[in-house]
């Protein structure tokens, strides 16, 4: 695996881990508030202390709050859903 390569997973797994833990310490609307500032550091990613990789931390901490993406980003059982059901 490449140094960048590397990089790229640490990002992704940090940014996964900040998102967690975001979603059981912070309330709704402060995560919203959070994320917004984000997008919009990120969007002023050219300048010196801000960056790109801001925006989708951002997104992800807004997206957090909307039920249809935290039902569709977790992962399902190898159960069955009904006791019936064995295919």
């Amino acid at each position: 695996m490449t140094a960048r390569g590397s990089k790229l997973d640490r990002l992704k797994r940090r940014s996964s881990e900040i998102a967690t833990r975001s979603t059981l310490y912070l309330r709704p609307k402060v995560r919203s508030v959070i994320g917004i500032l984000l997008i919009i550091g990120g969007i002023l990613g050219f300048l010196p202390i801000l960056g790109f990789w801001m925006i989708p931390l951002g997104v992800s901490l807004i997206v957090a709050d909307i039920r249809y993406f935290r039902r569709a980003g977790k992962p399902r059982s190898e159960t069955p859903s009904h006791p019936g059901d064995r295919s």
